[in-house]
C-alpha cells in the first residue's frame, strides 16, 4: 500500500509508493514521457555519475514571482508539505527539482517570460538510480479523501512507462540542422565591457560579469531528449540538467557546482579564471600552468573563494578552504578550482546557503548588489535561468544545486545560448568577446554547430 497519512494541515494528502527495478535506462525513462508528460519533465544527473533523476508528470508545483523571500517561500511551502503529509519516511525520499531566475528584478521581456522567478516541481513518477539501483516512486498528492481508484491507475501507468522503458527501442539522436545563428546584441556587449572596465578603474566596482546570448535556428523542432542525450555526449564530465516548462526545456552540461548538503556536510566550489584547451598536451600544460600563475584570473578566483569562504563561516562550522587553487579540465576549457567544505550549523538549510551563495562573484561581481545592478542595467537583456542555482533537495534536506552555465533555452525550432566572462580592470572587449566564443562551444556543439561556422 502506498504511504500517506491522514488529514493534514495544509489540506493535502501526500500519498507515495516505491519500487526497485532492474536494467532502466535514465535517458529511455525521459523518452517514455514524450507522449503524456512533454513540458512536465526533469533531468539531473551529477558530475560523479553517482546519482541520477529523472521526473515525469506534475504531482505538485511550488513556484512564486517574489523578488526578495522567493528562497525561504519555497523551502517553507516545502517543508510543510514534507512535514505535515509525509507522517512515515518515504522508502525513497520524494524529490523537489527545480531553479531560480538569475535576478527577480529584471523586468526585461524576453524568451524567459513564461518562467516564474521560481519554479520548482515534485514529479508524479520520480526515478532515482543510485549505487547501482534503480527505484520508481510514485506520488500523489490531493485534497480528496478517497483517491484508491486513482492511485490504482498511477500504478498501471508506471508501469507502462518502465515497460517503454526497458522494451522500446530508443530513437536515434541526431544533431539537428542549424540553418541560422544570431550574435544577439553584440555591440551593446562590448560597450557593456568597456564602459564596466572604465567604472572598475574609477572604484565603483570590483568585478562585473557581463554576459551575452546567441540565437539558433534549426530547420525543425529540436526534441528535448535529443538535447540531453547530446549533452550528456559532449559534455561527460559535467553536471546535466533539464527542466521544462511547457514548450520550452533549459538544459545544459555544467562544470559548476554551487552547493551540495549530505548528512549536514556542505560543500562548494570556487570556480573562476579560465584559458582555452592546448592543442596537444604540452601546449595544454603551457596553457594550465601559465593560468595558475596569472594575475588576472587569481584575482579574480580570490574574489569567488573569499565570499563562499564568508558564507560559509556563516553557515556552518569546521570550514576547509584550500591555500591554493588547481586545475578542473574540461573539452573545452580548463578552470581554477578550489573546493570548500564544511559542517551545517543546527537550524541552517540548503536553502539558506544558496540564497547567500547566489550569485558568486564567478557569475554576478564584486560587490553583489552593485554588480547585479550594473548588469540589469548594461547588459540589455534577461539572463532568466542562466547562471542561476538550478538542482533539488529532499525531504530530509540534503540536496544539490548547480549552477545553470553552459547552458541552453530551447523552444520548438529555436534555441538561445548564454555566456559571460569575469571583467576586472585590466579587461579588453574584444578578449572577453573571444572568451565567450570558447564558453559557447560545448552547447553549439551539442546543437549541431560550431563557432567557426
Amino acid at each position: 500500500m502506498p504511504k500517506t497519512t491522514g488529514t493534514i494541515n495544509t489540506k493535502y494528502r501526500f500519498y507515495t509508493e516505491t519500487i526497485e527495478v532492474s536494467r532502466l535506462s535514465a535517458q529511455a525513462f525521459f523518452e517514455a514521457g514524450d507522449e503524456l508528460y512533454k513540458g512536465k519533465r526533469y533531468f539531473w544527473q551529477n558530475k560523479e555519475k553517482t546519482l541520477t533523476l529523472v521526473g515525469l508528470g506534475h504531482a505538485h508545483t511550488i513556484t512564486n514571482n517574489l523578488e526578495d523571500n522567493r528562497y525561504k517561500d519555497i523551502d517553507t511551502k516545502w517543508k510543510e508539505l514534507c512535514q505535515s503529509s509525509l507522517k512515515e519516511k518515504a522508502d525513497v525520499s520524494p524529490i523537489l527539482f527545480g531553479g531560480f531566475a538569475f535576478d527577480p528584478k529584471n523586468k526585461i521581456s524576453s524568451e524567459w517570460d513564461t518562467f516564474p522567478s521560481a519554479f520548482f516541481v515534485v514529479s508524479t513518477f520520480q526515478l532515482v538510480i543510485q549505487h547501482d539501483q534503480a527505484f520508481v516512486n510514485i506520488h500523489y498528492i490531493t485534497d480528496e479523501a478517497k483517491s484508491t481508484e486513482t492511485f490504482e491507475l498511477l500504478r498501471i501507468e508506471r508501469d507502462t512507462l518502465i515497460h517503454t522503458a526497458q522494451v522500446k527501442e530508443l530513437r536515434v539522436h541526431e544533431k539537428p540542422s542549424l540553418i541560422k545563428r544570431e550574435d544577439r546584441l553584440k555591440n551593446e556587449y562590448l560597450h557593456a565591457v568597456e564602459d564596466v572596465t572604465k567604472r572598475i578603474r574609477k572604484d565603483e566596482v570590483q568585478k562585473v560579469v557581463i554576459a551575452r546570448s546567441l540565437k539558433l535556428t534549426f530547420a525543425d523542432t529540436f526534441s528535448p531528449a535529443t538535447a540531453i542525450y547530446n549533452a550528456s555526449m559532449e559534455q561527460p564530465e559535467s553536471y546535466l540538467f533539464g527542466l521544462e516548462n511547457g514548450e520550452k526545456i533549459f538544459f545544459g552540461a555544467t562544470p559548476e557546482r554551487l552547493v551540495k548538503v549530505e548528512n549536514d556536510k556542505a560543500q562548494s566550489a570556487g570556480l573562476a579564471g579560465s584559458t582555452r584547451r592546448g592543442k596537444h598536451s604540452l601546449e595544454d600544460k603551457e596553457l594550465g600552468e601559465a593560468l595558475l600563475s596569472d594575475p588576472k584570473n587569481l584575482g579574480e578566483h580570490k574574489y569567488v573563494v573569499e565570499m563562499i569562504k564568508k558564507v560559509f563561516m556563516q553557515y556552518c562550522e569546521d570550514v576547509k578552504v584550500p591555500t591554493r587553487p588547481k586545475l578542473m579540465k574540461i573539452r573545452d576549457i580548463q578552470h581554477l578550482y578550489s573546493p570548500i567544505e564544511g559542517s551545517l550549523k543546527k537550524n541552517s538549510s540548503l536553502f539558506e546557503l544558496v540564497q547567500a551563495l547566489h550569485p558568486t562573484p564567478a557569475l554576478g561581481g564584486e560587490p553583489r548588489q552593485d554588480a547585479i545592478k550594473i548588469i540589469r542595467e548594461s547588459e540589455q537583456m534577461n539572463r532568466g535561468y542562466y547562471a542561476a542555482p538550478i538542482g533539488w533537495i529532499n525531504a530530509e534536506g540534503d540536496g544539490e544545486f548547480a549552477v545553470g552555465i553552459r547552458s541552453a533555452l530551447v523552444e520548438n525550432e529555436h534555441a538561445y545560448l548564454y555566456a559571460g566572462g569575469g571583467i576586472v580592470a585590466e579587461s579588453s572587449s574584444i578578449e572577453e568577446f573571444e572568451e565567450t566564443r570558447v564558453k559557447f562551444r560545448p552547447m553549439l556543439r551539442t546543437l549541431g554547430g560550431n563557432m567557426n561556422d
